[in-house]
């Protein structure tokens, strides 16, 4: 009976023995990289990023370009070697919505037609595979009108990122320096990587 008592109670103590070993854990990191970090964090914060109106182009206003008329903020930004691309995209897209719609439309006539006991311009197929076809033709239509909604999305994206990036800094003075990195986290831990630095 005693025995089975003193293991209940080591049982039962076990938790508080856990939360003690966690936060004599948590006491022992050092405060200094606390403190670095509030540093890292105030100096993030005093830095706050350009004004929109700073940058040579307004990403704002290329997005408004290229929602109205696609292609409209890559002129605006002066890539107008994009439009092409852009519509060409939007032509094929295009082309093959109305393939795949075609198709949908013959092979769901002639599923009609097998349904009224009609003959139809497919008469090795059964009902079974004229379903599996209108299926089939039907969700690549709706894939390729969903895939015209991304190539829209991807023109606004580009106008809007490419204008952000106006105003980066590409002159000759930046340089990419990738050097190895050791760091000591805590006592006895260590941390080895690489650091990739850009000087300009």
């Amino acid at each position: 009976m005693k025995k089975s008592t003193l293991r209940y109670s080591n049982f039962t103590k076990a938790p508080w023995i856990f939360l003690g070993l966690l936060l004599f854990g948590m006491l022992a990191i050092p405060l200094e990289s606390h403190a670095q970090e509030v540093e890292e964090s105030e100096s993030i914060e005093e830095t706050n990023p350009e004004p929109l109106e700073s940058l040579p182009k307004n990403p704002r206003k290329a997005t408004i370009l290229s929602a109205i008329l696609p292609g409209a903020g890559q002129v605006y930004n002066g890539k107008a070697w994009k439009v092409p691309i852009i519509y060409a995209g939007f032509m094929t897209d295009i082309y093959f919505i109305q393939f795949n719609n075609r198709r949908y439309q013959v092979f769901r006539d002639a599923l009609f037609a097998s349904d009224n006991d009609e003959p139809t311009i497919f008469p090795n197929l059964n009902r079974e595979a004229l379903v599996r076809n209108v299926d089939y033709w039907r969700r690549n239509r709706d894939l390729t009108i969903l895939f015209l909604a991304v190539i829209y999305g991807l023109n606004l994206i580009d106008a809007n990122v490419d204008a952000h990036l106006s105003g980066f800094d590409i002159s000759d003075d930046l340089v990419l320096v990738i050097e190895p990195q050791h760091e000591t986290l805590l006592a006895q831990t260590q941390q080895v990587g690489l650091s990739i630095k850009l000087k300009f």
